[in-house]
């Protein structure tokens, strides 16, 4: 068991420090925002009634029942902190159950004296020990700032908190699929649902929603507020309770199985006429997901354009600042509400053509790409099929949110929006490849680290990008990032060439240079 430890414990030295240095950084952030935009207890308050009349905020971070400075940095930010904790935790308890069991290396341990049971509470020792130093390193910080050390200490507890039921949901993810990429989508699945439940239920005033989410338990805490501690004991007793049934469904399968069947394959093989279509059936699942999700995020958030009027009722400094920041040359609230759906959707769909770039390190650490560079298919045809293929699935699905946006608030709002929010969207076409670039260039020259700088680059880019940079603090940190330079046309800005085309020659700059690596280099 401590040897366990002390290997699960090396392999997330560096991975769980930066999760943890996020969550911190993240936290702090938020407070010293609070503080130093809203100066006055009046501000305060005019930023608390916005909130508590807008359901798009409620769903945020649920209710301000205080108006203070750390009820708001912690309604500002705990959505965020509580879902990257769970993520985290989450993540850990697959990497080092499932994805190890997979690979066969859990084998080989368990062939020594060690206990079934053990690989698991390895995991969870460390996804718990992870998530209580996020909670308590972020309560020590804002103590340290002058916030109030009980609702710091509830905060922290109910970060710590969030992590903990997750990597309880991981363990019994773990146990129902074969593999690693399963159990992660199933994972991030309950956890995307729970985060839809809580959202819902805070943005509807129906409290029902946010108590049957795991998540929405750590919001009920209210800390700075309310401070109510005893809501952690159904997070508490939901871990444990989870606990015992991942410890009984382990028992109950065999060594590199999942409880739930494997569903057969067809009779004959596919026709596969080249790597191009065999990429395609390797990322088609992927896609359609992706799809699916944007769909559905788009016409939740575009359904919800027809509140964006009432901030011209609120006061004026915090309509001032929502304007000046989103507004555009329009100044229109619509307007500034849908640009910022833009940006969400494209600050996410960045992240796919990392997934998809990331599927040649799969390829190669799992052996199948020697098998299939073995034959007549040479290595640039390989990638350059994922790199297209995960290029125009980008671009695909920043249409589709697009198209989809413009549709529902034209239904909606009874204003034609579907070709300026289709065009906006594509927009940022060229700013998502670079991202997706910065990935392949990993894979090809680092691809020992490549799966980390890839989410590294992912998350820098969303941390300091314009929708959420500013709201932690981190002003001026946007221009390092490609989606500054995208106009906000939604708003009326005027569309310039110069930036599209300069992010373009940088994507092909840094694909082309990944190619060249990936042809000379050995694989493995």
């Amino acid at each position: 068991m401590t040897l366990l430890l002390k290997l699960a414990m090396r392999g997330e030295r560096v991975r769980s420090a930066a999760w943890i240095l996020t969550v911190v950084m993240l936290g702090a952030g938020l407070v010293s925002y609070i503080q130093g935009y809203f100066t006055t207890p009046e501000a305060l308050r005019a930023y608390a009634r916005v909130i508590s009349t807008n359901p798009i905020f409620l769903g945020l971070g649920g209710p301000v029942t205080e108006p203070s400075v750390g009820a708001m940095a912690a309604w500002r930010s705990g959505g965020l902190l509580f879902l990257l904790t769970a993520w985290m935790a989450l993540t850990i308890v697959i990497r080092h159950t499932r994805a190890e069991e997979e690979s066969g290396q859990q084998e080989l341990m368990l062939s020594g004296a060690i206990h079934r049971a053990a690989p698991l509470t390895a995991a969870l020792v460390i996804a718990a020990v992870t998530a209580l130093l996020a909670g308590s390193l972020t309560s020590a910080v804002l103590i340290a700032v002058g916030m109030e050390a009980a609702g710091s200490l509830a905060y922290g507890a109910a970060i710590t908190a969030a992590g903990w039921v997750f990597a309880a949901v991981g363990a019994v993810v773990a146990q129902l699929v074969r593999t690693a990429r399963s159990a992660t989508t199933l994972g991030l699945l309950v956890l995307g649902g729970s985060y839809v439940l809580r959202y819902a239920g805070d943005a509807s005033g129906v409290s029902l929603l946010t108590w049957v989410s795991p998540l929405g338990w750590s919001h009920l805490v209210r800390p700075y507020a309310a401070d109510r501690w005893w809501v952690l004991i159904v997070s508490l007793v939901a871990t444990g309770l989870l606990l015992v049934l991942a410890y009984g469904l382990s028992a109950r399968r065999d060594l590199d199985s999942g409880l739930l069947p494997v569903r057969p394959g067809p009779a004959t093989g596919p026709c596969l006429k080249g790597p191009f279509s065999l990429a395609w059936r390797l990322q088609r699942g992927l896609l359609a997901k992706w799809a699916a999700g944007v769909t559905a995020a788009a016409a939740l958030f575009a359904g919800l354009s027809g509140v964006a009027p009432r901030l011209a009722q609120q006061p004026g400094r915090v309509l001032e600042a929502f304007l000046q920041r989103y507004g555009g040359p329009s100044g229109d609230p619509v307007d500034a509400y849908l640009w910022i759906i833009v940006l969400l959707l494209a600050y996410t769909v960045a992240l796919y053509p990392v997934l998809a770039t990331l599927r040649l390190h799969q390829e190669e650490h799992s052996g199948h790409a020697e098998a299939l560079l073995s034959t007549a298919v040479g290595r640039l045809r390989w990638a350059a099929a994922h790199l297209v293929l995960g290029a125009l699935g980008t671009a695909a699905l920043l249409a589709l949110g697009g198209f989809v946006t413009g549709l529902v608030h034209t239904l909606s709002m009874d204003e034609p929006a579907v070709g300026r929010m289709l065009l906006a969207a594509l927009e940022h076409v060229p700013a998502a490849w670079l991202v997706g670039a910065c990935a392949a260039f990993a894979v090809a020259v680092l691809p020992r680290v490549s799966v980390a700088l890839s989410w590294a680059v992912w998350g820098v880019v969303v941390v300091v990008g314009d929708l959420l940079g500013p709201l932690i603090g981190l002003w001026g940190w946007s221009r390092i990032e490609p989606f500054h330079y995208t106009p906000n046309t939604v708003s009326g800005e005027p569309f310039s060439g110069t930036p599209p085309a300069v992010i373009l020659a940088l994507t092909a700059l840094l694909t082309t240079a990944a190619l060249i690596r990936l042809r000379n280099r050995d694989l493995g």
